[in-house]
């Protein structure tokens, strides 16, 4: 088995109807031990979307059995002769979504290269469903251990409390990334599409990093009062407003779009940005996006991009700007042992914003 005395257990999906709370505590077998690899015993681990899609093979056929979780927050245990990082047994530390790359091996990409190892096209291994380059399967965090290239392992600053820096490996940097890269800050209007466990994040970030307005656009008011809690400037409920659009167009620099649904009125969306404003898609609805019409993207010279996560170099700038900001996200702690019911609530839209999987202390977990 792993070669250690400790057991790599978590909750696996078997089938697409894991998805569904059908999630199985098992043990599994990590990647084959290599010395650039360190061990993480778990105490935390968000639970995102992300996890979801998997479970249900909804972005394509998931190599069961699979163990979810890419919001990954424990302490070292195990830390092998050519780790990269100054990672030390005891370290606090976390893994996001992805896992290794072709980043320091020959003929390595140029976005490796260039330390944005998450646009990898040769060799992005997601923290789980994926396969490593010696042939071992990725297994993620709802579970006892995670194996992981050194790589990708980041230290957590003291300041954060492992269970808001969980949901900060992916979600959070999903919505960080491509504000920093698009310009967010002073003198931008940003939006918000969508005030979920992604959109809280989008929230936050765009006014820890100064930008003048920050603009919520959800279906209705129901979370209003939360949107101002967060730090929103101004809140579109379109059910509720049937000249929504038309009241707020050509009002924003910058749109994140968290939506995962192929009936999202796009076109509507674009119409609230400026000339040169851009459009960042980070939702990713199973089954696509609506249409677009090619004349607001002419006449206004828009740009319609998207966004992958964020590289460990991106983790580690978010988590400073959290730290140095006091960014808290809205997390809710679910005992590891409660997985199944986490996914379920989560499909449900339950969580506000974001829950964070936690395992029992020096305990057999779960006990069911």
């Amino acid at each position: 088995m792993s070669g250690t005395d400790y057991k790599f257990e978590g909750w696996l999906g078997l089938d697409a109807s894991a998805a569904e709370g059908n999630m199985k505590w098992d043990e599994f077998e990590p990647k084959p031990w290599e010395e650039t690899d360190v061990d993480i015993k778990i105490s935390h681990c968000g639970v995102c979307g992300s996890d979801l899609h998997t479970l249900r093979s909804g972005w394509g056929p998931t190599n069961y059995p699979c163990c979810v979780g890419h919001e990954i927050v424990g302490h070292v245990v195990r830390v092998g002769s050519e780790a990269e990082g100054d990672l030390k047994i005891g370290d606090r530390v976390g893994v996001g979504a992805q896992s290794d790359s072709c980043r320091g091996r020959k003929g390595a990409c140029k976005a490796c290269e260039s330390g944005q190892e998450n646009y990898c096209p040769k060799m992005h291994v997601g923290t789980y469903n994926g396969v490593y380059m010696n042939g071992g399967k990725s297994y993620g965090g709802y579970a006892t251990y995670n194996r992981a290239p050194s790589r990708f392992v980041v230290k957590i600053p003291d300041a954060i409390p492992s269970s808001e820096a969980a949901p900060m490996l992916c979600g959070g940097v999903t919505t960080y990334t491509p504000l920093r890269y698009h310009g967010a800050g002073p003198g931008k209007t940003v939006g918000v599409i969508g005030l979920g466990g992604l959109g809280h994040f989008a929230v936050m970030w765009a006014k820890a990093m100064g930008s003048d307005k920050v603009v919520v656009v959800s279906r209705t008011s129901g979370k209003k009062d939360d949107a101002t809690k967060m730090g929103a400037d101004h809140f579109v409920a379109t059910d509720e407003d049937p000249d929504w659009a038309k009241k707020n167009a050509n009002t924003l620099d910058i749109i994140i779009c968290t939506v995962s649904s192929s009936s999202m009125p796009l076109m509507e969306y674009l119409s609230l940005l400026r000339m040169d404003g851009t459009f960042v898609q980070v939702g990713a609805p199973d089954d696509g996006l609506p249409t677009i019409q090619p004349f607001p993207l002419i006449f206004k010279r828009l740009k319609i991009t998207g966004s992958l996560i964020g590289s460990p170099s991106d983790i580690r700038e978010m988590l400073q700007l959290a730290a140095g900001k006091k960014v808290k996200p809205w997390v809710t702690e679910v005992p590891m042992k409660d997985a199944n019911k986490a996914i379920v609530d989560l499909e449900e839209g339950k969580p506000r914003y974001r829950y964070t999987l936690v395992n029992e202390t020096d305990k057999t977990v779960p006990k069911i």
